[in-house]
């Protein structure tokens, strides 16, 4: 089966590293002209040269910080007036980890705003060209703490399982034009995120960090963390034509973590 995402334009967040670099790169091998979206410059043009360009692409990107609202709202804006995307993919940083207890009101809507508010604001942005022309592809990189939250990831837990409330009613209103929107709900990933996870879990156990990697390791079925290229196989086939009848769906890419059965 060989994907072909040729004449396709991407719009891909937190793309400068981790799961965003891996998922832009799977999608520029196969074919597609990708805009890579993050807050650093400097890594956002050392990722776009990494990029394929074997089949004649040309890539770009979008600076841009999503824990601002406003003027990201206003930036990507701007580039919809210049741009039309057939595939989005809704991925931002993640909001700062602490349990219940620690989190107040201020710490809830900076939540909301970064993985809620922004990810419904870039559909938006997307949709009419979409619909005008019957293909469209919203993936949305989300966790596997939306079925089984983490005592110490209270505001990624709550708002995570809005994002994909709303992306199963979406799921329904734009289906008939040809537009498709699942999730994705992220396992244990080789990132700079989840190492400052470890990290601050190593500091609070007072253990070192390989010792709360190895822990992590042994709790995965397959016993590894995921590569973000292994994430970027799998957004690129939600992007595909072989994908067109998969939608609305909650897909768990974790090596076998959850305990979940549905």
């Amino acid at each position: 089966m060989l994907i072909d995402l040729s004449g396709k334009k991407a719009l891909v967040g937190g793309a400068s590293d981790g799961i965003g670099k891996g998922i832009a790169m799977e999608l520029a091998s196969a074919g597609a002209e990708v805009y890579l979206m993050s807050r650093n410059e400097e890594k956002l043009i050392a990722a776009l040269q990494e990029l394929d360009t074997s089949k004649g692409q040309k890539h770009g990107y979008l600076t841009t910080d999503f824990t601002d609202f406003s003027l990201h709202h206003q930036k990507l804006s701007e580039f919809f007036k210049q741009h039309q995307i057939d595939i989005l993919v809704n991925n931002t940083n993640g909001p700062q980890a602490g349990n219940v207890l620690s989190k107040g009101i201020a710490d809830y809507q900076m939540a909301f705003d970064l993985l809620f508010k922004n990810a419904v604001m870039a559909t938006e942005l997307c949709l009419e060209h979409m619909k005008s022309q019957g293909f469209g592809r919203i993936i949305n990189v989300s966790s596997l703490t939306v079925k089984e939250p983490q005592d110490n990831l209270a505001l990624s837990n709550s708002m995570r399982i809005a994002l994909v409330s709303w992306s199963k009613s979406l799921s329904v209103a734009v289906a008939p034009y040809g537009i498709t929107v699942n999730t994705v709900l992220t396992g244990y990933f080789d990132t700079a995120r989840l190492r400052s996870l470890m990290e601050m879990q190593s500091k609070s156990e007072g253990v070192s960090i390989s010792d709360i990697e190895e822990r992590r390791k042994a709790s995965i079925p397959v016993k590894r963390l995921g590569l973000p290229a292994e994430y970027g196989f799998l957004v690129t086939f939600l992007a595909s034509d072989y994908a067109a009848y998969l939608n609305g769906a909650s897909i768990p890419l974790d090596g076998g973590l959850s305990k979940v059965v549905f």
